[in-house]
């Protein structure tokens, strides 16, 4: 029998949980090593200069059974926290700025969880090195000492810095500022400061020396570029002074006087001394060397140098001294020393100053009356000065100057000597002038040259001017102009010319005159300068319009200036307009204006400007005027006579009308006339002589001249042909040697010779020229003589030359004149040839021809010869 044992659901539930529990596995980071990115963070190194933000790692780890995990980061108390943590996935990010120099290592906790199960770890990242340090000077400010006889090269002193940072960028060199220039030197990687070979120092040159020196490190990266820091500082050396330089005389030259009222054992002057090392000085201790000889003595402390001697009982004028300064040491040893020459005079005593004498005795004021404008170089003898100083030696010797306005007068001599005669001497006599300063005020000046008390005096000079006749009278402008009406009557003022004088008295008053070819009708007040029209004069702009003259100002003693007048006679409305004389009839063509002109005589505008009008017509509305230029004009709707004629019952259309031309003058005049028009219609002949015949119809001389000059014309053509044909005739006649003779036949033929030497033919184009033909059948002339041969016998007399013919041409040619409306086309013309008579002369030459002919004849019996 089997015996079943029966378990409860819950207790076997609960046994499951147990051993699931039993089973769960912590989870772990993954150690990926300290090259890795992500991982448990160990041995994780970053640069101090990472910027905030970066993403820097990321924890990563598992859980055996597979189940998501988080992760955690946590800091020890009192730590800054420098990451965040994304705890999801891990992500590690830099919150806070790295600074390797304060903390080079950072702890953190990290953690993993599967929630049942969490591990942490400790773990270091290490902060590397950037080079973000500059180098810092240590125990600044840098103050040497240094003797000024320490040798050259010598070290004197070392200079440290440090850098922060690690590697090249915590190394550090040095250089100094200014090299060249400077008096140092110092080792770039120790730092230690010396002088320059060859280079010494000088208390007494330089006292002090400022170095400027830079530390600089050997660079490094800083986020990603090469940076170099440097630092610089300045070293106050200071030099101290050695006992190395003699002492020195201060204020040299020195010089001293003994005056006549100086006392025994009075101190003339001090000299001082100074030794040469101001830093550490000796005391210096002063003696008489020489050249005192006995009157003089010096005090060895204080170099106070003292007459010990009556002035009166020395012996010489100049004493020189010789001193000498020594140094004294501690010890009492003398070190070094120093000599200078000290020059004593003895000299009177300035107790006088220059005085002035006149003739009477001592005088401080001179005067005097002269003429102005005196010959330069003229001695002023009215003034008798004498200067005197009755002091003796350099305490006489004084200059003399004048004092006030430069340049006029010179004194001499200029330097005098105990005594002197003054004399004053004129310099520029351009500015003695009366008109100017009627005194002139000086002072003479008297003063000392090599006294200190530098004593002086004064004395007034007064001089008192004279007048003369040194000027000319002048006028205030050098041209005058002015305006007169010219309907101004006679004596009217026309302008006032000014001239002054500037002298005094009889020599200041200006008399005026005038002349010139234009001052005819003018004259002028000889006092007032006023000129004015003559009495009878009368002003007419059309004839004159402008004069000019000059005016004359004069003084008594004729001395003058002149001045050009320019006067202009103003024009007034005094002339009418006047008509033409040509005005009373006037013909009017139908379409074309007639003028009306009138003159103004007046000289000038508007006086002279004419406007036209119509004062009457009837009927009223026929005509129109221009205004401006007199034309006179059928209304616009009248265009035939047909019109005329139906306005008014007068069949001769002539009209009367009262034209006025006015001028534009104020007041304005006017003139009128009465012009007679005959209006006709344009005629049906054109062209040019019936326009002319058409324009002269109103003016009957004027067709008669023009047909006086074309007939003068006419005849001057005339003359001149004939005189042509005349010499040629003349010339043509001549008997040419006959070189052939055929005698023919005597054939009746008819005895006229047609000859058409000229032929014009009509052309359909305007254009075309007249052509000109010789006739192919005219007789040849063998004896080219221009004489015609009729074959007939006996031979006739020799014919007329004919007109002169134009080279032939085979072809038809043709000539045209162009005018500007077309062409002119001449006609062919057919005109019998004139014959002459034969003259005497001919004829006598003929019959001599002919019986000659007759002999041959018969005495050959040949027809031909």
């Amino acid at each position: 029998m089997k015996h079943v044992r029966h378990f409860a659901p819950s207790l076997f539930l609960n046994l499951v949980h147990v051993c699931l529990a039993q089973a769960n596995y912590a989870p772990y980071f993954f150690d990926n090593g300290a090259s890795s990115t992500n991982g448990n963070m160990a041995l994780l190194s970053l640069s101090e200069d990472t910027p905030v933000g970066t993403h820097v790692y990321t924890l990563n780890g598992t859980d055996p059974e597979g189940d998501p995990v988080t992760y955690g980061m946590t800091y020890e108390a009192g730590s800054r926290s420098y990451f965040a943590i994304d705890t999801n996935f891990g992500n590690v990010t830099l919150i806070e700025e790295l600074d390797r120099e304060k903390e080079d290592e950072i702890e953190v906790i990290v953690s993993i969880s599967d929630g049942l199960s969490t591990v942490a770890e400790k773990v270091r990242i290490l902060v590397t090195d950037a080079n973000d340090e500059s180098p810092e000077f240590i125990n600044t400010p840098y103050i040497v000492q240094v003797p000024e006889n320490t040798p050259s090269g010598s070290s004197i002193f070392k200079i440290e810095a440090a850098d922060k940072d690690t590697g090249s960028g915590g190394s550090i060199t040095y250089f100094l500022q200014n090299i060249r220039t400077n008096k140092f030197t110092i080792d770039r990687h120790s730092g230690v400061l010396r002088i320059k070979t060859g280079i010494t120092l000088d208390y007494e040159k330089s006292r002090t020396h400022f170095v400027t020196v830079v530390a600089k490190d050997g660079g490094g990266k800083l986020r990603g570029d090469n940076k170099v820091f440097s630092a610089t500082t300045t070293v106050t050396i200071n030099v101290e002074d050695v006992q190395d330089t003699p002492p020195m005389f201060i204020g040299t030259p020195y010089y001293g006087y003994v005056y006549e009222d100086t006392l025994a054992d009075s101190e003339v002057l001090t000299v001082i001394a100074l030794d040469g090392d101001r830093g550490k000085p000796n005391n210096i201790h002063y003696c008489l060397v020489n050249g005192s000889e006995g009157s003089f003595e010096i005090n060895n402390t204080t170099g106070a140098i003292s007459v010990i001697k009556n002035p009166s009982k020395l012996k010489k004028e100049v004493y020189e001294l010789k001193i000498q300064a020594s140094e004294i040491s501690l010890d009492g040893d003398v070190t070094a020393y120093a000599f200078a020459t000290v020059t004593i005079r003895v000299v009177d005593l300035n107790n006088h100053p220059p005085t002035f004498y006149g003739e009477s005795g001592p005088q401080n004021r001179f005067e005097l009356t002269m003429y102005e404008h005196p010959p330069e170089g003229e001695i002023l003898r009215g003034l008798k000065i004498t200067v005197n100083d009755s002091d003796q030696g350099a305490n006489a010797k004084f200059n003399l100057r004048l004092v006030g306005p430069g340049g006029i007068f010179r004194v001499v001599p200029q330097t005098v000597l105990n005594e002197a005669q003054v004399t004053i001497i004129v310099e520029n006599s351009a500015a003695i002038d009366y008109e100017k300063f009627q005194l002139l005020t000086f002072k003479l000046l008297a003063i000392e040259v090599n006294t200190p008390e530098k004593f002086s005096s004064t004395a007034d000079i007064v001089i008192r001017l004279l007048d003369t006749n040194d000027n000319v009278p002048k006028f205030s402008s050098d041209y005058y102009i002015a305006r007169i009406p010219e309907n101004s009557p006679g004596g009217s003022n026309v302008v006032a010319v000014t001239a002054t004088d500037p002298d005094s008295g009889l020599w200041g008053e200006v008399k005026y005159s005038i002349y010139g070819t234009g001052a005819d009708l003018f004259l002028i007040h000889p006092s007032t300068g006023i000129i004015y029209t003559q009495p009878w004069a009368t002003l007419d702009a059309e004839v004159t319009a402008k004069y000019n003259f000059y005016v004359k100002a004069e003084d008594t003693e004729g001395k003058y200036s002149l001045a050009e007048v320019f006067i202009t006679v103003l024009d007034v409305n005094d002339h009418s307009p006047e008509f033409n004389e040509n005005i009373q009839e006037k013909t009017m063509i139908i379409g074309s204006p007639v003028k009306i002109e009138a003159i103004d005589q007046d000289a000038e505008e508007p006086n002279n400007i004419v406007d036209y009008s119509i004062m009457q017509a009837d009927p009223a509305n026929v005509f129109d005027i221009d205004q401006s230029t007199g034309e006179i004009k059928l209304k616009s709707y009248i265009r035939s006579l047909d019109i005329i004629h139906n306005i008014t019952k007068n069949k001769d259309c002539i009209w009367s009308v009262v034209v006025q031309a006015k001028d534009r003058g104020s007041p304005s005049f006017s003139t009128t006339a009465v012009l007679k028009i005959d209006i006709t219609e344009e005629t049906l002949h054109k062209g040019p002589m019936a326009a002319f015949l058409m324009q002269t119809k109103d003016n009957p001389m004027k067709a008669l001249g023009v047909l006086a000059g074309v007939m003068g014309v006419m005849v001057v053509i005339t003359v001149m042909i004939s005189t042509a044909m005349f010499w040629r005739n003349k010339r043509s006649n001549k008997i040419m040697p006959v070189r052939r003779i055929i005698k023919k036949r005597q054939i009746h033929q008819p005895r006229t010779v047609r000859m058409e030497w000229l032929k014009f033919k009509w052309s359909s184009n305007p254009a075309e020229k007249f052509a000109i033909e010789d006739d192919t059948k005219s007789l040849q002339n063998e004896n080219s003589n221009n004489n015609v041969q009729v074959p007939s016998l006996p031979p006739t007399a020799p014919a007329l030359p004919s007109p002169p013919v134009l080279a032939p041409k085979i072809n038809t040619t043709e000539w045209r004149v162009t005018t500007v409306s077309g062409s002119l086309s001449p006609k062919f013309i057919n005109k019998p040839g004139k014959k002459r008579g034969p003259s005497s002369t001919h004829n006598a030459l003929v019959s001599e021809l002919k019986q000659k002919f007759e002999k041959r004849n018969i005495a050959s019996h040949n027809p031909h010869i």
